[in-house]
C-alpha cells in the first residue's frame, strides 16, 4: 500500500457552557496517507482514549471524486473531526456531500458533528439508528469521563440514509460501493469499496495489531472474513493499525484469533468450565500478538462463551 503524506496542523476551539476557548493541540500533526487515488486516509493511536489523544483511536478518512467528497468515520471526537475536515480542506474545496459509518462504536463517530456546516447526507448500516439509540447517552458519560471538557461539542448523529444489503454512490467519475454486512463485529458494519481503485474500506471488520473486538457473534465475523476475503481488493482500510501484507492473507492474523477463541471456548464449555475459568485460559496463547489485549480480550472470551454454550 504505497502512499503519499500530507500534513495539517489541528487547530481548532470548542465552546463549554460559557465563552469559547482554545483546545489543547495534539503533539502531531494531523497526518495523512493516500493510500491509492483519492482515498486519504488518517491513521489513529493504539492508545486509550484520552486528553492526550482527544478520542484520535481509528482510522478515520474521505474519497475525493470529481463532484463531491465522501468521509469515511469522521473520528472519535468534535476535536478530531474537525482535524479530519481541516486535512481534507488542504486536499480539495469540492464540497462534503456524504458522512458515512462503518459501524456504531464512538472512535469512529464523534467526529460527524464537525461536518454538520456541510449538510452531507449522513449513512449507515440499516441496524445503526437502533444500535445508536439504545447507546448514546452512555457513549456520551464515557466520552465525558474520559476527555472532560474537551468532550463539549461532541455527538452522536444519526444516520439519514440507510443501507440494507448494497447502494452504489457517485462522486463524480468515482462510484464507491456501500455493503451491509450479517452481524459480525457488531450488527451493523458497513464497508465501502471505492470501484475505481479497488480500495477497500472495512471499519472494525479488521484490526491489525490491536486486539480485535467482537460486540456482535464470534461466528458471524467468521463468516464475513471468509465472505470477504474472496472479493477482489487492490488497497484496503483497516478499522484499527496498517500493514504492510497483501490482501487477503492480511486478514488472516484476525481471523486465528477469533478461531482459536471459538475453538478453546468450545473445549472449555465441554469440560464443564464456568464462564470465569473459559475467560481466565481462553487465548491466552495470543497475548503478545496484540495490542490492548488486557482490555479486550477477556470480554471477546466472555461473548463467545455465550453465543456458544447452547450449540
Amino acid at each position: 500500500m504505497g502512499s503519499q503524506r500530507i500534513c495539517a496542523s489541528l487547530v481548532f476551539a470548542l465552546a463549554i457552557s460559557g465563552p469559547v476557548i482554545a483546545v489543547a493541540e495534539p503533539s502531531d500533526e494531523f497526518e495523512l496517507s493516500q493510500v491509492a487515488p483519492g482515498n486519504f486516509v488518517h491513521v489513529g493511536s493504539m492508545e486509550e482514549r484520552s486528553p492526550k489523544n482527544m478520542g484520535d483511536q481509528g482510522n478515520i478518512g474521505f474519497i475525493v471524486g470529481d463532484t463531491c467528497v465522501a468521509v469515511v468515520d469522521p473520528g472519535g471526537s468534535l476535536a478530531v473531526g474537525k482535524g479530519l475536515r481541516a486535512a481534507l480542506r488542504k486536499v480539495t474545496d469540492k464540497p462534503v456531500c456524504y458522512v458515512i459509518f462503518t459501524h456504531m462504536h464512538p472512535d469512529h463517530l464523534f467526529g460527524a458533528a464537525a461536518f454538520r456546516d456541510d449538510d452531507a447526507v449522513v449513512i449507515g448500516h440499516e441496524n445503526l439508528p437502533r444500535a445508536l439509540a439504545m447507546r448514546a447517552r452512555p457513549y456520551l458519560n464515557a466520552l465525558a469521563r474520559d476527555l472532560g471538557e474537551l468532550a463539549a461539542g461532541s455527538d452522536v448523529v444519526v444516520p439519514t440514509l440507510l443501507v440494507k444489503d448494497e447502494t452504489v454512490l457517485d462522486l463524480g467519475g468515482r462510484s464507491i460501493r456501500l455493503k451491509a454486512w450479517p452481524a459480525a463485529h457488531t450488527d451493523n458494519d458497513l464497508t465501502i469499496l471505492d470501484e475505481s481503485t479497488g480500495t477497500l474500506w472495512l471499519g472494525d471488520l479488521l484490526f491489525i495489531d490491536h486486539t480485535p473486538v467482537v460486540d456482535g457473534t464470534i461466528t458471524g465475523f467468521l463468516r464475513v472474513l471468509d465472505r470477504l476475503a474472496k472479493l477482489e481488493v487492490r488497497h484496503y482500510v483497516a478499522g484499527h493499525g496498517t500493514s504492510g501484507l497483501q490482501w487477503p492473507e492480511v486478514l488472516e492474523p484476525e481471523r486465528a484469533y477469533l478461531d482459536l477463541i471459538v475453538r478453546e471456548t468450545r473445549a472449555a464449555i465441554k469440560r464443564r468450565k464456568t464462564i470465569e475459568e473459559a475467560t481466565d485460559e481462553v487465548g491466552l496463547s495470543e497475548s503478545a500478538r496484540w495490542v490492548n489485549f488486557d482490555a479486550f480480550h477477556r470480554r471477546n472470551v466472555t461473548t463467545a462463551y455465550t453465543e456458544l454454550e447452547w450449540e
